[in-house]
């Protein structure tokens, strides 16, 4: 009978060493998947999962759907009918963000916020920038630069017509807190 207690105590025991390694091992390799994932990534792996609370420089508070990433973007939609571009550089936080990443074949755009930008100018729509004191200009953008956007600055109930266009104001890309389309 004690011989049965002392090997149950040592197969105790070392069922217990066991649990401590594989513990060990879980949380070191949960670290090292952690340590070489991206704001990208994670964003990517949020896509149309659920709502998270991004702080916008100069917008605030804005509690949306991650709609789409790209390579230096976020793209927010706080309803589904309106939606909001955010540079990378613009996000000053993000809570309820998973890390995850984006399942297989759901690859996030890897085309620049510039790229993002020229396609906005090209569907000439009516767009309010959003800098990152909280400024707001509106209007269409007629150019899109390297690392700058021209916006042709109209009222928004307006079409752009040269005798709606008060100026043509360049914005440098890392100035742009926010882009909504209006």
């Amino acid at each position: 009978m004690r011989w049965e207690r002392l090997f149950d105590d040592l197969e105790a025991q070392a069922a217990a060493e066991a649990d401590l390694e594989l513990a060990a091992e879980v949380a070191d390799r949960t670290r090292r998947e952690r340590a070489v994932l991206g704001l990208h990534e994670r964003l990517a792996g949020m896509r149309r999962v659920g709502a998270v609370s991004a702080e916008v420089a100069g917008l605030g508070a804005v509690r949306a759907v991650v709609a789409d990433v790209g390579a230096d973007w976020v793209l927010l939609a706080p309803t589904p009918e309106r939606s909001v571009l955010v540079p990378f550089g613009a996000l000053r936080s993000v809570v309820g963000l998973a890390w995850r990443i984006a399942p297989v074949g759901a690859v996030a755009k890897g085309f620049t916020v510039g790229a993002a930008l020229r396609a906005i100018s090209r569907d000439r729509a009516v767009v309010t920038i959003v800098d990152r004191d909280g400024q707001r200009r509106s209007g269409t953008i007629d150019a899109v630069g390297q690392d700058a956007v021209d916006l042709a600055e109209h009222p928004i109930d307006l079409p752009r017509r040269p005798e709606h266009v008060g100026d043509v104001r360049t914005i440098p890309f890392a100035w742009i807190g926010a882009v909504l389309r209006v």
